[in-house]
């Protein structure tokens, strides 16, 4: 027959019980493991997860960049459009109000979306 190798595990001879005080530190050194297992396994899961989200989220950064260089050249190319018919001021000008007003009007849905957010 197999014995286990930790003597705390084999079952107590009769009338040799251990005491109370020693119980009770067992409790809690098992606990103290049994806490350090669980945030053991915790870390490694956050970390699988970080580093499965690593390429995507580097990905989704430069998509944001390549967005803002082309937002900006729509900018550029709606201000050279107004250039000749309205002058450098007034196109400059027109430009920026409409890039505002299309700003303004996602914010404004932005915040109507968290609001109706239960």
């Amino acid at each position: 027959m197999l014995k286990p190798s930790d003597p705390a595990l084999q079952p107590p001879e009769p009338g040799s019980e251990r005491p109370v005080g020693e119980l009770v530190n067992q409790l809690v050194e098992d606990g103290k493991a049994y806490a350090r297992a669980e945030f053991g396994v915790a870390k490694a899961i956050a970390s699988a997860k970080a580093s499965a989200l690593k390429v995507p989220a580097i990905l989704l950064g430069a998509a944001v960049l390549i967005l803002q260089a082309g937002v900006t050249m729509l900018a550029a190319g709606l201000f050279v459009a107004l250039l000749a018919p309205l002058g450098p001021l007034l196109a400059g000008l027109l430009a920026a109000l409409l890039f505002a007003a299309v700003a303004g009007g996602l914010a404004w849905w932005a915040v109507t979306t968290i609001r109706r957010a239960p």
